[in-house]
């Protein structure tokens, strides 16, 4: 599972060369403990695989929603995306797939008294640098005709590599560099081989350190703080 992740880069320049991509003017960047239902930087791309960027909702609302009171889609487990209604044509289609950019990304310590804290750890690829979780999203009207649009977005969960294991079962798919990414906005590629991007990312460019334990509640203020237990 990836239930919060961040995006600590203010450097959009830098990470418009790193995504290959224009960059919205604001939003999405300097988050230090993105939370479901809050905005996100996207990297989509359309029928030729041409790229754009764009900021959704985290929590994906299908097309047939009528509301925002269903389950809080934030993961979509990508072993049986295909299974799923809700999701098979997402990910069959390049225009509903996209890169979801972030530099770290958060699992809890359960503690052995079950009244006590949980304990965050960030896990990060590389030292720090950005990278990018897969990703559908979708436009959808949920309040029907005079309503407002609004795009939203979900991230594929794979099993965990031996590092987030210790804390987790699921870990988010993490692409492995600009090559797999550039596959995975690919119109040319069949469902089968954009799936077989879904799995984890090789342990050894990982490392996990502990968090402060003020990364359990959302919505507070972000400050780099919050990286440091």
């Amino acid at each position: 599972m990836c239930g919060r992740f961040t995006l600590t880069t203010g450097d959009r320049t830098g990470l418009a060369a790193r995504f290959a991509v224009a960059l919205p003017d604001s939003g999405g960047m300097e988050r230090f403990n993105v939370a479901p239902t809050e905005e996100i930087l996207a990297v989509c791309a359309d029928e030729e695989g041409v790229r754009s960027s764009r900021l959704l909702r985290w929590g994906l609302v299908p097309g047939f929603a009528k509301d925002l009171k269903g389950p809080l889609m934030i993961n979509a487990r990508s072993e049986t995306v295909t299974q799923k209604k809700t999701f098979a044509k997402l990910v069959a289609g390049v225009t509903h797939r996209c890169l979801i950019p972030a530099d770290g990304f958060y699992e809890w310590l359960r503690p052995e008294d079950p009244k006590g804290a949980r304990m965050p750890f960030r896990f990060t690829v590389h030292g720090g640098e950005p990278f990018a979780m897969a990703g559908l999203w979708c436009w959808s009207r949920p309040g029907g005709d005079g309503a407002d649009w609004l795009a939203s977005a979900t991230v594929l969960t794979c099993a965990p590599n031996p590092l987030v294991a210790r804390l987790h079962d699921r870990m988010p798919v993490i692409l492995p560099g600009p090559e797999a990414e550039a596959a995975w906005l690919s119109p040319s590629l069949s469902t089968e081989d954009v799936l077989a991007l879904c799995r984890p990312l090789e342990a050894d460019w990982m490392a996990s350190t502990a968090a402060n334990p003020r990364v359990n509640k959302s919505g507070i203020d972000e400050s780099p703080e919050l990286l440091v237990a």
